[in-house]
């Protein structure tokens, strides 16, 4: 049953905080935590302590590639399948030795201490022993998506001045090649796949090593005796590049201190955690949410399997029709996941429950609606879960424990779904890059949707009035402001970024760091905060990608039938939608082109309008180089034009996003609601 003291209160007795969790023991106020084990404060540490304590665990799993071939689609298309075999494992102690062989490795290729390297890489077994190597050797990790452009890979590994790169050979091939002119720096590539181990063609003074080659050049006797220089905590550990509103990604600089006061915040909220859990590891390892949740289980003595969004169940993508998903195989018990991703289960269980006979049907909805009223109230529910929902619990394994859902809010009804038919409670978390993905987690137990849980136990919130938004820590019934987050979590700033570091990040009289995270929240009695309001317009859309709204607007304003444009996004809805006051000369051409005769109002109103506009719009977005993703995909015409008279724009003509907002609240719902 519930524990009926409260998650979180504010040291200081104000509404506006800070606010610190409370002790469950005894309600008293905690003191901030910055690490897990006594004496293991930097990440080599970690590492070293998970191979002395469980030398012979699994440590990291993948799966085996026994063949892989083309299926032909009922459309036509070609699918590319794979069949993949068991897990294969290293240990605890096999993986610690294979990173110290790697880091070696590396130093003898002329890498220094405290010298950027960067890693561009799908998230897999190697892409953590790399990271651990450059623990091990103090070298400071820079981290790229893989879905970022040409450019702004380029401007990351210029900024941080890299010489050596840790790739795979697809993405050599498919990102990196085309740009290695404009990295004059750049000097070794490590591709960490086996094959192939020769790679002719490309630019005089750029060599390329295979993985196995260079842990073999650091297992020599001669590298292995050069004395290693052993990073401090206060040592920059990660360079974590993170989408910037402006379009240019930041470096946020994670030191050790910062990544283990995270991981022990977060580890804190996992219950029972320990070295018989198995954790799937699918998200990219460039996001923090997920190099912190491994961290979380190396320091734990965990397992963990690697996976991919293609083939983490029976019914991905890539996996051949009667064989084995990654979760059917390694059964996890821990999972981090983007809300998309839980959206996708979601909706493919809802298509089957459609699919059942109404008898099964009526089953599934009864046993639903019955164990809702039994969880909220704290009780168990054995017998549906065995009878009606097992089914279901197997589509990830059948023994997942905790489901942590970051990176983007959950719908309330996607959080009830996984709450009740994967029998498993789903902890959502609040935090950003520049606080380690620490922050808020919600208590296992606490069923309550749209919220994002109290403080960790490494960091403390504060709310600070917004006035321009109307927020203040002294509103009713909940205090609002803007989210402030300080702690040992809060990491070192951006890298070469003065400016922004100043905007954003402060020190407080007690030496402790704040960030400024530009959220909007309401704490509530119990301590618990919810997200309500973002003062920036960069928006995260549900799959996890990072939408600068005034970048979309600027580039669409440059369309001759656009006179103003607004672009909204939900952060849990998959796409933009925008409101577009037209040029009415050109549209009214565009009209009589295409015979159609009526008033302004009319002519904008007609559906048909709106679909030519999209498609004129979404012509230029692609020459204006946008990615698919910031495209809208719905459009609303609007035929009375945004004045400061209407409330709708600034005296200087700016977007009031939160009066547009409730203005096109119909609109918005129509066009999310596919109607």
């Amino acid at each position: 049953l519930k524990p009926s003291c409260l998650s979180a209160r504010s040291v200081s007795g104000r509404p506006a905080g800070p606010y610190r969790a409370t002790n469950h023991e005894d309600g008293s106020q905690q003191k901030l935590v910055s690490s897990l084990h006594p004496g293991v404060d930097t990440l080599d540490k970690v590492m070293e302590h998970g191979a002395t304590r469980f030398p012979e665990r699994n440590c990291l799993g993948t799966r085996e590639v026994l063949s892989e071939e083309d299926e032909l689609q009922p459309n036509g298309k070609v699918f590319k399948k794979v069949i993949l075999g068991e897990y294969q494992w290293m240990s605890y102690e096999e993986t610690y030795q294979a990173a110290v062989c790697f880091g070696s490795g590396l130093a003898a290729l002329g890498q220094r201490p405290q010298c950027n390297i960067a890693i561009f890489c799908e998230t897999r077994a190697e892409w953590m022993i790399a990271a651990q190597a450059c623990f091990i050797y103090n070298f400071p990790l820079v981290t790229l998506y893989s879905t970022l452009g040409g450019a702004a890979i380029a401007h990351g590994l210029n900024e941080t001045e890299i010489t050596h790169i840790i790739t795979s050979k697809d993405l050599l091939h498919s990102r990196l090649k085309d740009i290695l002119l404009e990295v004059p720096r750049l000097q070794h590539i490590i591709v960490v796949d086996s094959k192939p181990t020769s790679w002719p063609g490309f630019p005089r003074g750029i060599m390329v090593h295979n993985m196995d080659a260079v842990q073999e050049l650091g297992s020599r006797p001669d590298n292995m005796a050069v004395a290693r220089r052993r990073p401090v905590p206060s040592d920059i550990a990660v360079i974590m590049y993170t989408s910037g509103s402006t379009g240019i990604p930041k470096g946020v600089m994670i030191s050790h201190s910062n990544i283990i006061a995270g991981v022990t915040g977060m580890a804190e909220r996992i219950p029972d955690l320990d070295e018989t859990d198995t954790y799937i590891g699918y998200l990219p390892l460039a996001h923090v949410l997920e190099l912190s949740a491994e961290m979380v289980c190396i320091s734990h003595g965990c397992c963990i399997g690697y996976s991919s969004p293609q083939t983490l169940a029976d019914q991905s993508t890539k996996i051949k029709k009667g064989s084995k998903g990654d979760t059917s195989v390694l059964k996890p018990t821990l999972m981090a996941a983007v809300p998309e991703i839980m959206d996708r289960i979601y909706k493919n269980v809802m298509t089957k429950v459609e699919e059942m006979s109404s008898v099964q049907r009526t089953l599934f909805v009864l046993a639903y609606n019955y164990k809702m009223e039994q969880i909220t109230k704290g009780y168990k529910t054995p017998l549906c879960d065995s009878l009606v929902f097992r089914k279901v619990r197997s589509l990830l394994g059948g023994h997942m424990r905790v489901l942590l859902s970051g990176g983007a809010p959950l719908s309330a009804a996607t959080q009830r779904f996984m709450n009740i038919c994967l029998c498993c409670p789903v902890g959502q978390g609040y935090g950003l890059t520049e606080t380690c993905g620490a922050g808020t987690i919600s208590e296992m137990w606490d069923y309550s949707t749209g919220r994002v849980g109290a403080p960790l136990i490494c960091s403390e919130i504060t709310l600070k009035d917004w006035e321009e938004g109307g927020y203040y820590s002294t509103d009713k019934p909940h205090p609002r402001g803007e989210i402030v987050i300080g702690g040992p979590n809060v990491t070192m700033g951006y890298y070469k970024n003065e400016v922004k570091n100043r905007e954003d990040f402060f020190v407080d009289s007690n030496g402790q760091r704040w960030f400024c995270t530009g959220d909007i929240g309401e704490f509530h009695p119990d301590g618990c905060l919810k997200i309500i309001d973002r003062k920036k317009d960069l928006v995260k859309l549900q799959a996890g990608e990072y939408v600068s709204l005034g970048k979309v607007e600027a580039m669409l304003k440059n369309c001759p039938f656009v006179d103003n444009i607004c672009a909204y996004a939900n952060s849990d809805q998959s796409y933009v939608i925008g409101f577009v006051v037209p040029n009415q000369k050109q549209l009214m051409a565009l009209a009589e082109q295409r015979g159609l005769r009526g008033s302004w109002e009319e002519i904008c109103n007609n559906p048909d309008m709106e679909r030519d506009v999209l498609h004129i719009i979404t012509e230029a977005a692609l020459s204006a180089k946008l990615e698919r993703f910031e495209i809208p995909r719905k459009i609303r015409l609007s035929a009375e034009p945004w004045t400061p008279e209407t409330g709708l724009v600034t005296d200087a003509f700016k977007l009031k996003r939160k009066e547009l907002k409730s203005h096109y609240q119909e609109d918005i719902e129509r066009m999310y609601g596919g109607k």
